[in-house]
């Protein structure tokens, strides 16, 4: 059977809008480099809201018996994940665990830079190269 104009068409639209279907268009921007945080804005809010768990430094806050414990967030482990992964465990929280949800308290912007703050955790303690 001869591919007719109007068969041709409707193939070059079917396949245009399966493709849109598997990118990014309309998806909020996961993959945006923590690069464009701002490290010191993104230490004052993890001063006021992550040093309780997380600690100054990171590795987590002593004292402080959490089941299971808070990451130690300078750790290869930590540091290797992508920004993006990080992202969503900062926006969406880590199920059975004390980590909730930031998604309510920070905004998108304040998630990036806490999460290049988190970034210099990991340099400042040889955790990322």
């Amino acid at each position: 059977m001869p591919i007719t104009g109007r068969m041709l068409v409707f193939c070059v639209l079917l396949a245009g809008l399966s493709g849109i279907g598997f990118s990014n268009l309309g998806v909020k921007e996961l993959v945006t480099s923590a690069k464009g945080g701002d490290p010191v804005s993104g230490r004052e809010i993890y001063v006021n809201t992550c040093i309780r768990c997380h600690g100054i430094d990171g590795k987590g806050a002593l004292g402080i018996k959490l089941v299971p414990s808070p990451a130690d967030l300078t750790t290869p482990d930590v540091q290797n994940r992508l920004d993006g992964t990080l992202f969503r465990r900062i926006h969406e929280g880590k199920p059975n665990t004390a980590m909730g949800a930031w998604k309510h308290s920070l905004s998108d912007e304040e998630i990036w830079d806490v999460l290049s703050y988190v970034r210099v955790l990991g340099v400042e303690s040889g955790g990322r190269p």
